[in-house]
């Protein structure tokens, strides 16, 4: 009796040992949080990612366009070959002879409009590709680099405070509430932009600034 007595006071002190160390373990989990949205969207990569994009998007659009010109240019003599193979002013051959023009360019017009929506097919799927990557190599940039920092820093979780989670009517946010302690999204943006090329290397905070003063301004002449 008294050895089953022992043991099981053996047990009561390892559960109590073991509920003080988790206790403490989860005293010291550190957390940290970071705007993901904001990093992404001021990193500078993405900056020149998204200039590039800009300019593939407006090169294709100016190409679409010059299809549609053709198009509607193509369309209108067609019109005009149907008007003008009806006219009985002219002889029999003359009007067959306007009838297979308008079908020939009738032709024209479809083998057009083909061109024109396979080439808007292709461009879009190939822009969507390069955005994908391009989004990819960034943010593996951004994860490396909040990856780091966590380690260094001694934090356990990093929770991005622009998540949204999606519901029938909208979308809500993830963190509902944070103090912004441990906020590292100033110190990770910094770090990225570090080595940006010139011309790319003003950060959202230093485009803040002017209306900051624009503001202190305002409540001067109040």
């Amino acid at each position: 009796m008294k050895t089953n007595t022992h043991i099981l006071a053996k047990i009561f002190l390892a559960l109590v040992a073991a509920s003080f160390l988790a206790a403490t373990d989860q005293a010291q989990t550190r957390i940290a949080v970071i705007d993901l949205k904001r990093v992404f969207d001021n990193y500078w990569k993405k900056k020149q990612a998204q200039a590039l994009v800009d300019d593939q998007k407006a090169d294709f659009d100016k190409k679409f366009k010059g299809m549609l010109d053709d198009y509607q240019k193509a369309n209108d003599e067609y019109k005009k070959l149907i008007d003008s193979s009806t006219d009985q002013a002219v002889s029999i051959e003359e009007r067959d002879k306007r009838k297979s023009a308008a079908e020939k360019k009738l032709l024209e017009i479809n083998e057009i409009q083909q061109t024109a929506d396979l080439f808007r097919k292709n461009s879009n799927e190939n822009l969507g590709i390069q955005v994908r990557r391009m989004t990819d190599n960034i943010l593996k940039d951004i994860r490396e680099l909040i990856d780091a920092k966590a380690r260094a820093a001694g934090y356990s979780l990093v929770i991005d405070t622009s998540a949204q989670t999606p519901t029938p009517v909208g979308s809500t946010p993830i963190v509902l509430y944070t103090n912004g302690q441990n906020d590292i999204t100033a110190e990770i943006l910094s770090q990225l932009n570090a080595g940006a090329p010139i011309g790319l290397q003003k950060t959202e905070e230093s485009k803040d600034k002017p209306n900051d003063k624009k503001d202190e301004r305002k409540q001067g002449k109040k």
